[in-house]
């Protein structure tokens, strides 16, 4: 069953570093670009990064410019989220989700499989 597993949520105080991993099952990832996306209490769901298929094209809202980098190893089917200098509004749960493309887009509804997400919590 195609599936995306996402791990490596927790709490951290502010400042802390988390890395997030999203890993692919039942397709081949080299295909794919792969976004992160998050979801604040009474939020809409944000994108907060994306990864072209090949990894070398890679997306950030300002809002994390800096702090996160995306990374992705093709042949262990995983894509990373490392998160640092991290503050109070980075909390939510993040999901991983695979685009219709070979390259980043900025429509949620033009990623077709999404994770199940993982919470990470900022907080002192």
């Amino acid at each position: 069953q195609l599936q995306l597993v996402e791990s490596g949520g927790g709490l951290v105080q502010p400042g802390g570093s988390l890395r997030l991993s999203c890993a692919a099952s039942e397709f081949t990832l080299d295909y794919y670009a792969i976004g992160w996306f998050r979801q604040a209490p009474g939020k809409e769901r944000e994108g907060v990064s994306c990864i072209n298929n090949s990894g070398g094209s890679t997306y950030y809202p300002d809002s994390v410019k800096g702090r996160f980098t995306i990374s992705r190893d093709n042949a262990k089917k995983t894509v990373y989220l490392q998160m640092n200098s991290l503050k109070p509004e980075d909390t939510g749960i993040y999901y991983c989700a695979r685009a219709e493309r070979y390259y980043c887009v900025a429509e949620k509804d033009k990623y077709d499989y999404w994770g199940q997400g993982t919470q990470v919590t900022v907080s002192s």
